[in-house]
């Protein structure tokens, strides 16, 4: 199974030009935790997360209306292509530990794929359970 066959098509996206409550407003609508980051292009530049928002921004005290994505994004982030084989991109993301990974195309952003996504499918239900076990996995130390 690809991962063309159960990612999202319609993703919810933000351009690095936007100011931070821009993206906090359509975390907060969308009721999303990640938000991905395009350049005018549709390009993926990175990836917001209500973390990034508090520990990057709002901790540093700089005014969310006046910082740009751009300067708090995620960059470098793990994708996959809508071609790759759906059971590595649950793998890689039990390796990772990231709950979600856009699917990019040419650099654009094309989709998102969620370790929910995988679990709805049968045959990657184990593959989903073992990503989210490792990634659970770091949450019951300490």
């Amino acid at each position: 199974m690809k991962v063309a066959d159960i990612m999202s098509r319609h993703v919810i996206y933000a351009d690095q030009k936007e100011p931070v409550t821009a993206a906090a407003r359509l975390m907060k609508r969308h009721n999303l935790g990640a938000l991905p980051v395009c350049d005018g292009e549709g390009r993926l530049r990175g990836l917001v997360t209500d973390r990034d928002i508090v520990t990057r921004c709002v901790a540093m005290d700089y005014d969310p209306a006046d910082t740009m994505l751009r300067e708090i994004m995620s960059r470098g982030i793990l994708t996959c292509a809508p071609g790759d084989e759906a059971d590595s991109a649950a793998a890689a993301m039990g390796r990772e530990q990231i709950r979600r990974i856009p699917v990019t195309e040419d650099g654009k952003l094309v989709g998102m794929v969620s370790l929910a996504d995988m679990a709805r499918q049968e045959r990657l239900g184990m593959e989903a359970a073992a990503a989210l076990t490792h990634i659970s996995a770091n949450l019951r130390r300490g």
